[in-house]
């Protein structure tokens, strides 16, 4: 059994069964091995960038890593933007790079690059294996340490002669540990905020954004009169009908300081405080009304459901029933089409049981509040704010998701950063149905252009913001990655599109035309 052999097997047992693949020379005694390991799925993807955001979108739906397969330093830094997301998201995911031969450095041929500081900014754990005898059991450390808690991203750099060596079985097992229980002091402390510190609110993250620790969080809001809050953007949020619905906290700055106005204290559950995305001039970066006093109930890594259990007992909520979005849909929508109507429309038709990836954006505003009383359904969020995410992480959750129908509502800018997953998806014969957003231009920038204090009709600031001349023909990039597309302008096309896609297996993209200003 060789190195690579090794490497694939182990994953493998380990309980890792997708890997998400650009490989490269350095790495084709793993790919060699590929037939001898028929347990674990193997994904072809065009550019890394999908590769690593694929198996981001795999590890939120599964709970479990998904490894990718990267060639050497290059290849890594292809990925390394959805590993900046991954990290946010706290995704497990199991990197491995390829690398040349141990011996083969000393020559400086073209590939070579200094891995090791390409991968730590993204990476929670990193190795570089030594040996092929001990390959099985890096292995298990990074599939440990993926797993956490929290999840993370753990990279194993696999020398080629490392691939090709005479490996060993691995002799360690794999331990993963439990989530930390929360002190009682802990409880204690937030309690006491919440009875004494009028308004307060609790704002959630993390893993307490699914549907236990939602309901505990609910009940706890409603006994003690805070408001329940959601970080803007959960890796994996629980939402639709029968399910607490908080509002989000706004990416927007000014929205969101209002929605925290006034507070007299935040506990914090798995979620950070509360900061602007950017720095501007003569605004605070932090967002808390002056005074504001803040308890923190779980880090990451801590077990946030269970502490939501304790805190709702302390506090006498343990009975008190949680507030839940009733059931209904959107009526289906009329004439031309905005980002409302696009909201509107999926709304009307999702699924049950669906997961709906989230990279509109600035036209994305309106999809919460038009699905919130739709069946069950997971949202994936652009956690690490680098676009380019929603298609890859939609490809990896439909993998994933074993047929589950993924809704992709996906902005056209953010897009063309990974298209390259369409073709992903049309290989794997994935359910993912892809919403374009269609407005041809970075609509968020222009409002950032217009809050640096610029001209709005500046011409040549204006045209480093737009997507036209020419305007791009999502119908026909589909086409040519091997999807099928259509193009639609209006609120029953769009139905009728959307509703095609849905009865129909296999990926579908929808080029939804909007104007260059939302509403």
């Amino acid at each position: 059994m060789n190195g690579g052999r090794a490497l694939l097997g182990t994953l493998s047992e380990l309980g890792v069964d997708a890997c998400f693949a650009n490989p490269g020379t350095s790495e084709m005694h793993a790919v060699a091995a590929l037939d001898e390991v028929p347990e674990l799925r193997a994904v072809l993807t065009l550019f890394e960038g999908v590769a690593t955001g694929a198996a981001d979108g795999y590890a939120r739906i599964a709970g479990r890593p998904a490894s990718t397969l990267l060639h050497l330093g290059p290849g890594l830094s292809n990925g390394l933007a959805n590993l900046h997301n991954a990290r946010r998201a706290r995704s497990p995911i199991v990197n491995v790079v390829g690398d040349h031969a141990t011996y083969h450095h000393r020559y400086d041929t073209p590939l070579e690059s200094d891995i090791a500081s390409l991968a730590r900014p993204v990476s929670g754990w990193y190795r570089s294996a030594a040996s092929a005898e001990d390959l099985a059991d890096d292995v298990v450390d990074a599939v440990a340490a993926a797993h956490g808690p929290p999840g993370r991203v753990a990279t194993l750099v696999v020398p080629a002669d490392v691939a090709w060596g005479e490996a060993a079985p691995r002799r360690s097992a794999l331990e993963l540990r439990p989530r930390h229980v929360v002190a009682a002091t802990g409880i204690e402390e937030a309690a006491r905020l919440l009875s004494e510190h009028r308004p307060a609110a609790l704002l959630l993250g993390g893993s307490a954004v699914r549907a236990a620790p939602l309901r505990a969080a609910s009940s706890i809001a409603v006994s003690c009169g805070a408001t329940l809050l959601l970080e803007t953007f959960p890796a994996r949020l629980e939402h639709g009908a029968g399910l607490p619905a908080p509002s989000r906290l706004s990416y927007l700055p000014e929205l969101a300081q209002a929605q925290l106005e006034g507070l007299a204290a935040i506990v914090l559950v798995e979620a950070a405080v509360p900061a602007s995305f950017f720095a501007y001039p003569g605004q605070p970066g932090r967002l808390l009304p002056p005074g504001c006093r803040v308890a923190t109930l779980a880090e990451a890594g801590d077990d946030a459901a269970l502490a939501l259990l304790e805190l709702a007992e302390r506090t006498g909520a343990s009975s008190t029933r949680p507030e839940l979005a009733p059931p209904g849909r959107p009526e289906a929508p009329e004439g031309p089409l905005s980002a409302a109507s696009v909201a509107q429309a999926v709304g009307h038709l999702l699924p049950d049981d669906a997961i709906v990836v989230d990279e509109a954006n600035t036209g994305g505003i309106f999809a919460p509040g038009a699905l919130v009383g739709c069946p069950p359904h997971d949202w994936l969020c652009l956690t690490g704010g680098a676009i380019g995410q929603g298609m890859p992480v939609a490809t990896g959750a439909a993998v994933a998701g074993s047929g589950r129908r993924v809704v992709s509502l996906q902005a056209d800018g953010s897009a063309m950063y990974t298209l390259q997953a369409l073709w992903t998806q049309a290989r794997e014969a994935l359910d993912v149905t892809t919403i374009v957003y269609a407005n041809s231009s970075y609509a968020i920038l222009h409002y950032e252009l217009q809050k640096a204090g610029a001209d709005p009709s500046a011409k040549r600031a204006s045209e480093l913001l737009d997507l036209d001349r020419p305007a791009l023909d999502w119908v026909h990039l589909a086409l040519g990655m091997g999807v099928p597309a259509s193009r639609v302008e209006t609120g029953p096309e769009l139905v009728a599109a959307l509703g095609k896609s849905l009865a129909e297996p296999g990926p579908a993209l929808i080029e939804a035309r909007l104007p260059t200003s939302f509403g």
